[in-house]
């Protein structure tokens, strides 16, 4: 099955830009065919979160629970890895970091391990979904992807760390055993295999094989549709890119309008008006899988101002440009963006 190329158009007032895409309960499966056929000279090494200045998180009692120092620390144990792209040791590691964190959190964790059939060849990889259960037959899907680019020294901080980093803050929270079952089940996924596994030049070759890509959230979508659990599915949110400094995340265009509205009025409600600006932004990413079978989603991602500033996909995506006050606003947005989700019949 063709994985759709990952072509990026961002818009931005009269700018714009044209650019390859952004990459970017307890039961384990077998491995099996696809069913969709630093800092200090060390980008690696762990950073903590700062306490101090600009960048600081607020209070996690301000940002409805979300701790942006968490999520940031997360992260920088993510990067400690080094780069990690579908197949490798250190995305081995990963995986075994992320299911050990969620488990400590007290979520029900599924494990879907599969063999993607890339350009390079058949490449294992696995997407784990931290479930927490409702009182209802609803789904509120949440995702991220953890894998970085095929590109030497390439840890991604921002592009693949970041996200992940937040959704397990995001995790720590709604698995909390204290937490009221809300109507619809919450489904957190870490997804593998968003990145291309063909690089040419430092740069994705999307051009001469559209079919490399998303290759997690087109094997998460493809067995949700098999299952019956993609009927249930109310939403998706995808974070993707949201930790980095001076954060100005554009309204995708692609994306269901019903739910983009809904989070930027959150954002606006909460008074991050200038971090969710109204702007458009064009991003094929791992929503496009789900908006393909025509569920409501939503890609929450700053791609432009990484962009213009030289670190997209370069080596210099490291912990020293992200922000726990990014972190914060945006998991803070989220969390009460799922709330919102919560009340709607």
């Amino acid at each position: 099955m063709r994985v759709f190329a990952r072509s990026i158009c961002i818009a931005v007032g009269s700018f714009a830009l044209l650019l390859a895409a952004c990459s970017h309960g307890s039961a384990e499966s077998a491995p099996g065919p696809s069913v969709a056929a630093a800092e200090n000279g060390n980008p690696a090494a762990p950073a903590q979160a700062p306490t101090t200045g600009p960048d600081a998180a607020p209070p996690a009692s301000q940002t409805g629970g979300f701790d942006g120092a968490k999520a940031y620390d997360f992260t920088a144990k993510l990067v400690s890895f080094g780069p990690r792209p579908p197949g490798s040791d250190a995305i081995r590691q990963t995986q075994d970091y992320i299911s050990a964190q969620l488990q400590s959190f007290g979520c029900a964790v599924d494990v879907d391990e599969f063999h993607a059939q890339t350009p390079n060849g058949e490449v294992p990889m696995k997407n784990i979904v931290a479930k927490i259960p409702g009182t209802g037959q609803g789904i509120i899907l949440l995702l991220t992807h953890y894998d970085t680019l095929r590109l030497d020294n390439f840890v991604g901080a921002d592009d693949g760390g970041s996200s992940s980093g937040l959704m397990l803050e995001m995790a720590r929270i709604l698995c909390a055993q204290d937490r009221p079952k809300q109507p619809n089940s919450v489904w957190i996924a870490f997804l593998d295999g968003e990145e291309a596994q063909v690089v040419e030049n430092g740069q994705p070759k999307w051009a001469s094989d559209e079919s490399d890509s998303v290759y997690g959230s087109r094997e998460m979508a493809a067995r949700m549709s098999i299952s019956g659990d993609l009927k249930r599915t109310r939403a998706v949110i995808l974070a993707d890119m949201i930790g980095q400094r001076d954060l100005h995340i554009s309204r995708e265009e692609d994306s269901t309008g019903w739910l983009v509205d809904l989070i930027w009025q959150t954002a606006d409600r909460l008074g991050y008006r200038k971090v969710f600006v109204p702007d458009g932004t064009q991003v094929s990413d791992d929503h496009d899988p789900f908006l393909k079978r025509n569920v409501p989603a939503a890609d929450v991602i700053d791609l432009l101002d990484y962009s213009r500033e030289g670190n997209w996909h370069t080596t210099q995506d490291t912990m020293d440009k992200l922000s726990p006050r990014s972190f914060a606003i945006v998991g803070h947005v989220i969390l009460e963006s799922v709330a919102e989700l919560q009340k709607r019949k």
